[in-house]
């Protein structure tokens, strides 16, 4: 049995669609809007049309890990806890450089992963509740495109008393979004340059994931975005500089994270990424209005930029290293300590009490 097989006995008729003639369905999942005919699938290889219904990926993971919060990266949601991760097989887009290519490749790439276990909403959660979690988090392949599983388990994670998130290309539609939104707390998005020319090269398209971060801060998801800065790919002066005034221009208080790119998966040619140009970049997005603009994944380098601080009055807030946050000063209504200023972000207040949401502390500037 192939994998695409294996697959497709673990699904369910999805949500996200409409019925077009002759048997087509069209594909609100993801920005590609796929017209899928009968006895296909989209692009993404794991949403396909049986006789007239959209089936997709449902009751499996291919990973399932607790770690730090701050790895997704989410620095302004309940710093210093754990998130329960889990992901599925597929992804919509196909990026070159992509470090979890073994699962998101699955149906494109004969190298990547087969590994994948059946499992119940439930256990996710359950398995959240013993590692003491904050927040469950679908991650390492495309969420969007297990967007009906990912809603099954949030779901449970609601009654649970936890937060939830996505860490996603944000190549989203607006009918996915209001899909989530009842569901989902928590949205980063990987903005992987300012060019319709690299999107591309990527398998997709810059408009729809623009139209998607404008939408998600608009509907109150807590929102962070990362770059990772790929040398000779999106690292100009010129291109950074238009995704952090494209930023600024949705909202100064969206926290922007540039991190550091390693060879990795089809694109080995490329240089590593230095402590000077993310330090750059930090400083690109500065002089762009950002409040809240973090270096990553070179922990120990990047001098003050790891940690936040409060945009009025500069007082440290949260001293991080790498994942590691090493103090959190941050009120239980989530100011500064010194001047009272709003810190936008998704707080937990020390009440003492087990449930994230029961001590949520949701702030925004505007």
């Amino acid at each position: 049995m192939t994998l695409a097989e294996e697959l497709a006995l673990l699904t369910r008729e999805g949500e996200l669609y409409e019925p077009l003639e002759g048997n087509r369905i069209r594909c609100f999942a993801c920005g590609h809007c796929c017209p899928i005919p009968s006895g296909f699938a989209g692009v993404c290889k794991v949403r396909s049309n049986r006789g007239g219904k959209l089936y997709v990926p449902y009751g499996y993971v291919n990973a399932l890990h607790c770690d730090p919060i701050e790895k997704k990266p989410f620095f302004h949601a309940f710093p210093g806890t754990n998130a329960l991760s889990f992901g599925m097989l597929g992804c919509d887009l196909h990026c070159g450089y992509c470090q979890n290519w073994v699962s998101s490749q699955a149906l494109r790439d004969i190298r990547s992963s087969l590994d994948f276990r059946q499992v119940e909403p439930r256990e996710i959660v359950r398995l959240a509740l013993a590692h003491n979690a904050s927040c469950i988090v679908s991650t390492y392949n495309e969420p969007l495109i297990t967007s009906e599983w990912a809603v099954a388990v949030f779901r449970e994670a609601r009654a649970a008393g936890l937060a939830t998130g996505y860490v996603s290309n944000g190549n989203a539609t607006p009918q996915v979004l209001e899909y989530l939104n009842p569901w989902l707390d928590l949205y980063k998005v990987d903005l992987k340059g300012f060019s319709d020319r690299h999107y591309h090269e990527l398998g997709g398209r810059l408009q729809p994931i623009l139209d998607s971060i404008a939408l998600i801060y608009k509907m109150g998801f807590w929102l962070e975005i990362v770059t990772l800065i790929v040398p000779g790919f999106n690292d100009t002066p010129e291109e950074l500089g238009d995704i952090a005034r494209f930023i600024a221009g949705v909202s100064p208080e969206i926290p922007w994270h540039v991190t550091a790119f390693h060879s990795d998966y089809k694109m080995m040619a490329n240089p590593n990424t230095s402590a000077a140009q993310l330090l750059k970049a930090v400083e690109i997005g500065r002089n762009a209005g950002l409040h809240f603009v973090y270096a990553g994944n070179l922990p120990g380098r990047l001098d003050d930029f790891e940690n936040t601080r409060c945009p009025t009055c500069h007082e440290l807030i949260v001293e991080r290293i790498g994942f590691r946050v090493l103090q959190n000063r941050i009120t239980r209504e989530g100011e500064c300590p010194r001047c009272h200023t709003i810190i936008p972000g998704f707080w937990k207040a020390d009440s003492g009490r087990q449930s994230a949401r029961d001590d949520l502390v949701h702030r925004r500037c505007g």
